[in-house]
């Protein structure tokens, strides 16, 4: 089924135009206005799951840098112990 498009002959926009056009106007704007609320609904949680991965991320780093550096201690200490042996070995 073919829409046509219906030609008027009116130059000017009447009253009952106008209210008709008035109509649709209103009724797009009020879904566009919905699409953006349900936009409005998904940005927030993306922001929430975002600022939970940052945290996430920040307890994470916090954890990783008190290993790093406790391995940095340690292979320290080995290196230490591997030389006074090595030092031992030779006065035996």
């Amino acid at each position: 089924m073919k829409k046509s498009v219906k030609k008027t002959t009116e130059k000017y926009l009447t009253e009952t135009r106008f209210k008709k056009f008035e109509g649709i106007f209103e009724q797009n704007m009020r879904s566009i206005a919905r699409s953006f609320e349900r936009i409005d609904g998904v940005l927030e949680l993306i922001t929430k799951e975002l600022r939970a991965i940052h945290e996430d991320n920040k307890y994470f780093r916090q954890s990783i840098s008190g290993l790093n550096s406790d391995g940095i201690s340690y292979d320290r200490k080995i290196e230490n112990l591997t030389v006074r042996v090595e030092k031992l070995e030779a006065k035996i």
